[in-house]
């Protein structure tokens, strides 16, 4: 069973940068796509950014483009926030697919077979 742990969201003023950690642990063959996704209050859970295939190809909402990098470093998966703006505010959660369909479809929610428990981001104006 593979599980993952999110940690280091916060509150940061808008302009603000945080960094989000999560751990993989449990998997014995890796994962061929892990994400990000945030879920706004009454909004659905989007995915954000994603770094899929072997050479660590990444892929990232327009929302985010040129402000967030996703990076991952054995089973540690990152995401770096900078220029943070009030619309970024939800819960951000880490996610593993360990099967190749998710390849194409790399911020599609129903490709990913693992979730964490999610963080707090908060950013105030």
């Amino acid at each position: 069973q593979v599980q993952l742990l999110e940690s280091g969201g916060g509150s940061v003023q808008a302009g603000g940068s945080m960094s989000l950690s999560c751990i993989v642990s449990g998997s014995t063959s890796g994962s061929a796509c892990m994400a990000w996704f945030r879920q706004a209050p009454g909004q659905a859970r989007d995915g954000i950014a994603s770094i899929y295939g072997g050479a660590g190809a990444t892929y990232y909402a327009a929302s985010v483009k040129g402000r967030f990098t996703i990076t991952q470093d054995k089973n540690t998966l990152y995401l770096r926030m900078n220029n943070l703006q009030p619309e970024d505010t939800g819960f951000y959660y880490c996610a593993a697919a360990q099967s190749r369909r998710c390849l194409g479809r790399v911020l599609a929610a129903d490709v990913y077979d693992y979730w964490g428990q999610g963080t707090q981001v908060t950013v105030s104006s």
